[in-house]
């Protein structure tokens, strides 16, 4: 009985050890040295174990993207009914995120993962894309006012997502003022409620 109970504390804890192992070395070593066999050294499991629950090294990092280990900010962004205020806080933290080594070389390894793997490429959408964590902010704009009925949100949310990958892939360091002053001129001139 006591084996019986073991067996999915020591699954769920080589889980975890493998999917911290594996985001710990996509960021410090990169997409291109990241191997399965140091997956496995670091987290102290055999190549089995990996191979038994995850293909390849891109459903690891597919994963850990989904679990929301790589970046350290909000997953959505609040509703104080200030839209522009709402994305000026929840993009500062995500920019100087981005203009760290740390932010820097993680979304270069996750633009290399999604290149070199075609599912990480839609994991890295479904855990970062506009429809998560811009679209609901932008629709309830539209809904309160804040932006025309026919505002394209998704376009709109993609655009911001776009360019902060083509920022940080581009540059040595985004301008945030400058970066948070196009978003600005995205949203279009400011509106009152009544339009």
């Amino acid at each position: 009985m006591t084996e019986h109970r073991s067996g999915p504390v020591r699954s769920a804890a080589a889980r975890e050890a493998i999917l911290a192992a594996t985001a710990r070395l996509l960021v410090d070593e990169g997409w291109d040295r990241l191997t399965i066999e140091g997956i496995a050294r670091d987290a102290g499991v055999g190549k089995q174990t990996i191979y038994r629950w995850w293909p390849s090294k891109g459903a690891l990092v597919a994963e850990c993207l989904l679990d929301g280990r790589f970046f350290p900010v909000e997953p959505v962004v609040r509703d104080t009914g200030d839209l522009r205020r709402d994305l000026r806080e929840w993009l500062t933290p995500v920019l100087h995120f981005l203009n760290s080594p740390t932010g820097r070389s993680l979304v270069n390894s996750l633009v290399a993962a999604a290149t070199g793997e075609a599912g990480v490429g839609a994991h890295l959408s479904e855990a970062f894309g506009a429809d998560r964590l811009l679209a609901d902010r932008l629709r309830a704009a539209v809904g309160a006012g804040e932006l025309p009925p026919d505002a394209p949100v998704d376009e709109l949310g993609n655009a911001v997502l776009g360019l902060l990958i083509f920022e940080v892939l581009s540059k040595d360091e985004i301008d945030v003022t400058a970066f948070l002053r196009l978003v600005e001129y995205l949203l279009g001139p400011r509106r009152t409620s009544a339009g």
